[in-house]
């Protein structure tokens, strides 16, 4: 059967590494940029939606910078619960049935309590869950370059949060020169506690920053994960032990970590039996859908139908849910998959 976009979208998906201040409408930016007194770099949705989108970054921290702008309007509950509600819907729209939301908590308490910037923004997922029937599960994310102690805060208020909608612990932000080695005790309580880790790795730095990631903080999914052919043992090990890669094919290249989408390591990682998981990171940054980044995969890198619902269901598989409960939705995916025509 002939692929088009229409067919792609209608392909029940999952999505597992995609931030939600990277996922705000231009319009409810405005709305509440207007309500909390924040000036922005455009007085319209279409300028915003311009100014905030990456084109030509050169590097991780660069493609970073536009994050600042789209937390400056989250920094109350309301704020944080609407966009947290919208963020579902909008993913409801693309099919997606399963989405694993990350954020950093510590960014978003200028005027909130920790706990309020956890659960505004769970109100919201579970109120478009209600809604939409896409499950939401929530990632809490630690970064880089913030201190230690700030990321073991984080990794606890997570685990005090596993019953309610987290399901993971993450460390995000610039790789290079900020080692994940430096957090390794948020780890540790994370796991310890039985939430699961996952862990940005091999964007901004080289293959030693997946090993750190797997090796000594106990990584069990790769967040994107791109430079791992530069290490042909590691590639193997990860490869073969079916360790899930986070791929983010757009924004890889508007962070200059691949320059074109063609020369993309995912379609090698995928012919050498890797876990590949197609995501979007950042819909507003990166001016894209899930849908779309499935869409991309089949014109540039030549994946078939059969090969995109094999990542469709290594994304369902990779899940950081309970077994029984996976297995279930894996199955309907299954089901569903079979009947798109």
């Amino acid at each position: 059967m002939t692929l088009s976009q229409d067919l792609v979208r209608r392909l029940p998906k999952a999505e597992l590494h995609v931030h939600l201040d990277g996922c705000l409408r231009p319009q409810t930016m405005l709305d509440l940029a207007l309500e909390q007194g924040v000036r922005l770099p455009a007085t319209d949705a279409a300028g915003l939606a311009d100014a905030l989108f990456v084109r030509h970054a050169q590097s991780l921290e660069e493609y970073l910078e536009r994050y600042t702008i789209t937390i400056s309007v989250m920094q109350t509950p309301a704020a944080l619960e609407r966009i947290a509600y919208e963020f579902v819907q909008d993913a409801a729209a693309d099919n997606i049935r399963y989405v694993e939301v990350r954020y950093c908590p510590a960014l978003h308490d200028s005027d909130m309590s920790l706990i309020q910037a956890v659960e505004a923004p769970l109100a919201g997922f579970q109120r478009g869950e209600r809604e939409t029937g896409t499950m939401v599960r929530v990632i809490v994310s630690g970064l880089r370059t913030l201190a230690p102690k700030i990321s073991e805060g984080l990794a606890r208020l997570a685990v005090d949060y596993r019953t309610d909608g987290v399901v993971a612990f993450d460390l995000a932000g610039s790789e290079l020169g900020h080692p994940a080695t430096d957090h390794v005790a948020a780890f540790e309580y994370a796991r310890g506690h039985g939430l699961a880790c996952t862990c940005h790795a091999g964007e901004g730095d080289g293959p030693d920053s997946i090993r750190d990631a797997l090796h000594v903080c106990g990584a069990q999914r790769i967040g994107h994960g791109t430079r791992l052919f530069e290490d042909p043992d590691l590639e193997d090990e990860v490869l073969s032990q079916g360790v899930p890669l986070e791929v983010c094919l757009t924004s890889n290249v508007h962070t200059h970590t691949v320059l074109e989408i063609g020369e993309h390591p995912a379609r090698r990682y995928l012919d050498q039996g890797g876990v590949v998981t197609l995501n979007t990171d950042s819909r507003l940054m990166d001016r894209t859908t899930l849908s779309q980044e499935y869409w991309l995969a089949h014109q540039a890198l030549g994946l078939t139908r059969a090969e995109l619902e094999m990542v469709i269901l290594n994304g369902f598989r990779s899940a950081f849910l309970p077994d029984t409960e996976k297995a279930a939705l894996v199955a309907q995916i299954e089901r569903e998959l079979r009947e798109v025509r």
